[in-house]
């Protein structure tokens, strides 16, 4: 081959390579936000969750006024309060 056909199917390979990995490149996902733990006051008893966990994002956290219950930054309180 001529180095000037060589040269041409070289800059070919690199291109093809460049728009074939166009499609594997994605944006990072947003980092996760971590919240403090909610620590119960002093003399609350701990009381474990008594069905799974509903969704991602929620955690078992502790109202003054209700007890312990499932909660999500965004939805509030799983199955609010009854």
């Amino acid at each position: 081959m001529k180095p000037s056909i060589t040269r041409l199917a070289g800059l070919a390979a690199v291109g093809l390579a460049t728009v074939l990995a166009t499609g594997c490149i994605v944006v990072p996902a947003r980092p996760a936000v971590v919240e403090p733990a909610v620590v119960a006051p002093a003399g609350v008893a701990y009381v474990a969750p008594i069905y799974p966990m509903p969704a991602v994002g929620y955690s078992w956290r502790y109202h003054p006024g209700y007890g312990w219950g499932w909660w999500h930054p965004s939805y509030g309180w799983h199955r609010g309060w009854r």
